[in-house]
């Protein structure tokens, strides 16, 4: 394989380097180009983006192939030869997630009550029962 000339840098990027060593001063806008504060990043901005882009969606979250198993596989111990519709199937998978969404509300609420952010099986298993769905 043939070697292939080096590109040189640019003569302002060598001014700049040369003056990172302390050869050269620096005044202006070279020295910005050098030293740029880095802004502090906050722990969870991208948690709460994240809660921020979900929340403002209305579409679905659980795949709809995989809950249309579960669904069918469910209907299929329950009784033989069972057929859905696809709107029945959509009706089913949006009753779900809104029933797991105010569950997840619920536990969060029960955490935050404990002064705590992460929520826990006791947390869900306390929201469930002040709900009533669970003696």
């Amino acid at each position: 394989m043939a070697r292939t000339m080096q590109k040189g840098t640019p003569q302002k990027l060598r001014y700049i380097a040369s003056a990172a060593t302390g050869k050269v001063a620096v005044t202006g806008k070279e020295a910005s180009l050098l030293h740029r504060p880095r802004k502090p990043v906050r722990r969870g901005i991208a948690a709460l983006r994240e809660i921020r882009k979900f929340q403002a969606s209305t579409d679905l979250l659980i795949r709809k192939m995989p809950f249309q198993r579960l669904v069918r596989e469910i209907a299929n111990k329950m009784m033989l030869d069972v057929r859905f519709q696809s709107q029945a199937l959509e009706a089913l998978q949006e009753a779900a997630e809104a029933f797991l969404t105010g569950l997840f509300e619920d536990t969060n609420l029960c955490a935050i009550h404990a002064k705590r952010v992460t929520i826990t099986p006791r947390d869900l298993q306390l929201a469930r029962r002040i709900r009533g769905e669970r003696p």
